[in-house]
């Protein structure tokens, strides 16, 4: 099976359409799939559900989408430094599930699995909780959370072989790796594409049985969230 596109759109020719659910990778700007993003934004499909870690930041990442507001509802663990996220939620324009991180990181990991859903502690006795079944285990509550299935899964990995396996950079693999496993089709933008075979098979994060599609999206700028300084000092 050809697994390799030669551009981002081609790589979601077909895919896309309104009211589409996306499990997206990534944390912050580490590890987003900033090229499928762009592609997804110029198709001009709207109402789309997006499960994330987070929306990126002002015109980043999924931020740029919510400029445009082709997003209608947000699944994310954290949400704050997008403004323009901040202006649509409080203006009711934005739908938004809050989850927390690790929650968010098991329901993708259980959707991939085929896991329908688990019972956490998580969230017990918050505003997570409210709506959710709950169930005692040995004395102590539990809620009900849903595993996540998604209509496409977008990630960003650092290397791919030509059947899709993946390895992930350091601090990249965060969301990316269960983010792959939950959507019906999986379309990743890698930065070098390999021989199948060159890959050492321990160093695989995910196997190729997950991807779909595929994309060389080098070169990439490194792009920061905030930019510190300080004064320099006299000596």
């Amino acid at each position: 099976m050809h697994k390799l596109y030669p551009t981002s759109e081609a790589a979601l020719d077909g895919l896309l359409k309104d009211g589409l659910f996306v499990a997206s990778g990534g944390f912050g700007l580490c590890g987003i799939p900033e090229r499928l993003l762009d592609a997804i934004q110029a198709s001009g499909v709207k109402n789309l559900t997006f499960a994330s870690n987070n929306a990126g930041i002002d015109n980043e990442g999924i931020g740029k989408l919510l400029r445009t507001k082709q997003v209608s509802k947000m699944i994310s663990s954290y949400v704050g430094e997008n403004k323009e996220f901040e202006r649509q939620y409080l203006a009711g324009e934005l739908e938004v599930e809050f989850c927390p991180q690790g929650t968010l990181a098991e329901r993708m990991r259980a959707g991939g699995a085929g896991i329908p859903g688990f019972y956490t502690k998580t969230g017990v006795g918050t505003q997570v909780a409210e709506g959710k079944e709950h169930k005692d285990f040995n004395g102590e509550t539990y809620i009900l959370e849903h595993g996540i299935f998604a209509d496409l899964a977008i990630v960003k990995a650092w290397k791919a072989d030509e059947t899709g396996n993946l390895v992930f950079r350091k601090t990249a693999r965060n969301f990316n790796q269960p983010a792959a496993t939950c959507g019906k089709v999986c379309v990743v933008e890698v930065e070098e594409v390999v021989p199948a075979g060159a890959l050492d098979p321990d160093s695989i994060h995910l196997p190729g049985v997950f991807v779909q599609r595929m994309i060389v999206g080098a070169p990439y700028d490194k792009k920061i969230e905030f930019v510190t300084t300080r004064e320099r000092e006299t000596a």
